[in-house]
């Protein structure tokens, strides 16, 4: 069967905007200049909107949707997120927290307490039925 011009393996058919960076090598070295703290400013913030803007995206979406496209760009975002992350749980030793525990959220965190509890019975207790003991196999 003859191929036609519109046939699928014949015409490439991209979906959305190219990608921002074609090796994993440019995006790291785009992340890299991001972490760079200016002498300037020491108490610099990083954040995922701020590390998204320098990477000249147009949204926070736009680099989780880079974890999505191989193992090295994947590996190469983790890492970024993770590191502001930390920084995050860092600043959970200032004052005024707020706002840090409400950004550890958003990436997951969880802000519970759980409470274990158990008891033990030397002795089943005996429960009447009808004035009667109930018995009962437990095993």
């Amino acid at each position: 069967m003859e191929k036609k011009p519109h046939d699928k393996e014949t015409v490439p058919n991209p979906v959305g905007r190219p990608p921002m960076f074609k090796t994993p090598e440019e995006l790291q070295t785009k992340v890299d200049e991001y972490f760079i703290i200016p002498d300037d400013d020491l108490e610099k913030r990083f954040t995922v909107c701020g590390l998204a803007y320098s990477l000249g995206f147009s949204s926070r979406q736009s680099i989780y949707d880079y974890l999505n496209k191989g193992d090295e760009f994947s590996y190469i975002v983790k890492r970024a997120v993770f590191f502001i992350e930390s920084r995050y749980e860092g600043l959970l030793q200032s004052n005024n927290v707020a706002g840090v525990i409400f950004a550890l959220k958003n990436m997951g965190w969880k802000d519970k307490t759980e409470q274990e509890t158990t008891h033990r019975f030397n002795k089943m207790p005996t429960i009447m039925i009808n004035g009667k003991e109930a018995e009962f196999d437990v095993g």
